[in-house]
């Protein structure tokens, strides 16, 4: 089966390249699922319920999140209704919400997606290394093909995590910095790992933000309004094609694709 992942949807920008840009890679790659984060979709922080069905609608199967998953408070409701998004799942027990799901599909095995948040540069949350051990043993009880979006700061920590699930998983793909890395890779078990899949919105920006606010925020320390960019709107991921028997990566395929004017 073919899976692609979606890095972080930015803004009304990222929203308009999925929908204009997702039927064509659906087409080209022949794809049977589709994960994107969305933690940044409205207005560029966090998900409310209007952009959560805007991406649905336009062709993602399940949505991930990250550090931003709570900027929107409606996103309270969203997350305890609507299984397909999904917050870190290394949170306390008891917070609202569910870090994975498992999607049954028409024809093959149903696809899991498990997103956790690093801890290195960011809240201290839970031990992702911990609670993915035993999420990712629940999933395959399930399912052998389980799709991980790693939330995190440091490629150290995802390289771990990629390490550590390698051949339990079907793909480690890391989010949150919104640069695209160039170290897509199967690893010895059969694992798809990439650091970052990057970013879909504008890249003429500072990781989809006007750029001179944030200089003008270097330069004085002065608090600025971060507005979302406009120009050179990219939709970026990874084509990961599974083995349906064994739930392991055959390849693993960044994606930079350009909305046209």
């Amino acid at each position: 089966m073919k899976l692609l992942f979606i890095g972080d949807i930015v803004g009304e920008p990222g929203r308009r390249a999925l929908r204009q840009l997702l039927p064509g890679l659906k087409a080209r790659h022949g794809l049977d699922f589709v994960v994107a984060n969305g933690e940044n979709s409205a207005g560029g922080n966090g998900i409310t319920s209007s952009t959560a069905q805007e991406i649905f609608a336009a062709g993602v199967d399940v949505i991930t999140s990250g550090d931003h998953v709570w900027d929107q408070k409606e996103i309270i409701g969203v997350l305890g209704k609507e299984p397909r998004v999904l917050r870190p799942a290394n949170y306390p027990p008891g917070v609202v919400g569910s870090g994975s799901v498992v999607i049954e599909r028409p024809t093959g095995p149903a696809v899991a997606v498990l997103n956790l948040q690093a801890r290195t540069f960011m809240a201290p949350l839970e031990n992702p290394f911990l609670v993915a051990q035993a999420e990712v043993e629940r999933l395959r009880a399930r399912t052998p093909v389980i799709l991980v979006d790693f939330h995190g700061e440091a490629t150290s920590e995802k390289i771990a995590m990629g390490r550590m699930l390698d051949g339990r998983v079907s793909a480690v793909i890391g989010t949150h910095t919104h640069v695209q890395t160039a170290d897509e890779w199967l690893m010895p078990k059969g694992t798809a790992y990439l650091s970052d899949a990057g970013f879909t919105g504008p890249h003429d920006s500072v990781l989809g933000r006007e750029v001179e606010p944030i200089i003008k925020r270097f330069l004085t320390q002065m608090p600025q309004r971060f507005d979302v960019a406009s120009g050179r709107i990219l939709l970026q991921g990874a084509v990961v094609d599974i083995d349906e028997v064994t739930g392991l990566a055959r390849s693993i395929v960044r994606v930079s694709e350009a909305l046209g004017a």
